[in-house]
């Protein structure tokens, strides 16, 4: 069985444009049935696989369904309940019948698949959205998902070597939906002095009753110390895989998170195919954080610095500023750092000088 993008946000693969179908109760009661057998087959917590297929079965003999009437208003029924039932976010349900699933055996993919996850990867930047230096030589790194290493990790080297000589550097997952967990040790490898290995993350798999590590490792290009200071924004939004990076900054003590907590999603997983055209993700496994022995699964991870995810930015470049000065020899130096503080604080942007 193949787990493709772990931490991908399921929306992300199961088709949103599927024509909005009438529905009967024969075909609402044969799907409910399947993905009840489906989630005690496939759901990495067996005990709540059971609770939430008879719940999902008991709503449907009381006619809690009848009003799921279309396939779009039958998934979003089904979304709803699944995560009420299994307190799990990755939980969705979509009409998708063109939808085809993985081959059960663990297979590479072939060259028309290859080419079609590197256009996807492409068409969204590599998941990059802004690299920018800020005022004060503050390095600013937008990132916006994780696609497949073999993919993404040129850019990422890229963006990493940009913004290399900047003197702390603000890494936004504010709009993180997650990825492939690759990706995430592959990015924070850079923000590790080569040779300093570090144990990130873990992923358990029920199916087959494995585990799966997660380090840093030897990555190209230059690196962003392991002493500067690193300041990672998060928000409501940021989920899964965007979280897991959160978490590996905080827990190895990388960097300061800044923002709000985030959405609460730690268990990878797949889409399966449950009957009548639906397909629903269902989390597989669960993440197991080395240090702290658990994940952020319902609790999402919490900022060291609260702030509204509007204001995170502003929150961390002061702060960055602020550590950049109390480090500061060079007395002009220091006093043009400080200038620049008042001015983020203030809101105001300096004027570009375009003439003499």
């Amino acid at each position: 069985m193949r787990i493709v993008l772990p931490f991908l946000l399921p929306a992300v693969f199961l088709a949103a444009q599927a024509p909005d179908k009438a529905m009967d109760a024969a075909q609402r009661k044969a799907v409910v049935e399947g993905l009840g057998r489906e989630l005690i087959k496939n759901y990495v917590y067996p005990d709540v696989a059971s609770k939430t297929a008879a719940a999902l079965k008991d709503k449907l003999a009381k006619g809690g369904y009848d009003g799921g009437a279309t396939t779009k208003a039958f998934g979003e029924a089904l979304t709803t309940d699944l995560q009420a039932f299994g307190h799990d976010k990755h939980f969705r349900a979509e009409f998708d019948p063109e939808f085809k699933p993985e081959p059960e055996e663990d297979v590479a993919p072939t060259p028309v698949e290859r080419e079609a996850a590197r256009a996807q990867a492409a068409h969204r930047n590599w998941g990059i959205q802004k690299v920018e230096i800020l005022p004060g030589n503050v390095g600013l790194l937008d990132l916006r998902g994780f696609g497949p290493p073999e993919f993404c990790g040129p850019a990422f080297a890229n963006a990493i070597g940009l913004l290399s000589g900047t003197n702390a550097l603000v890494l936004d997952l504010r709009q993180n939906g997650g990825g492939d967990p690759e990706s995430v040790a592959f990015l924070c490898s850079y923000f590790f002095d080569e040779g300093d290995v570090r144990h990130l993350n873990d992923l358990y798999y029920r199916f087959n009753d494995s585990t799966r590590q997660y380090w840093t490792s030897a990555v190209p290009g230059a690196r962003f110390g392991g002493t500067k200071p690193v300041y990672v924004l998060t928000s409501h939004t940021t989920f899964s895989g965007g979280e897991e990076c959160a978490y590996d900054f905080q827990t190895q003590k990388r960097g300061i998170l800044v923002g709000e907590t985030t959405g609460g999603g730690a268990n990878p997983g797949r889409p399966v195919v449950v009957g009548e055209g639906f397909v629903v993700f269902i989390p597989m496994g669960r993440a197991i954080n080395p240090i702290t022995k658990t994940n952020w699964e319902h609790v999402g991870v919490v900022p060291d610095i609260k702030a509204n995810a509007a204001e995170a930015l502003k929150v961390a470049h002061v702060a960055a500023l602020k550590k950049i000065i109390e480090s500061e020899k060079d007395a002009r130096r220091k006093q043009r750092l400080a200038k620049t503080l008042q001015m983020v604080e203030k809101g105001e942007v300096e004027a570009p000088r375009y003439a003499q």
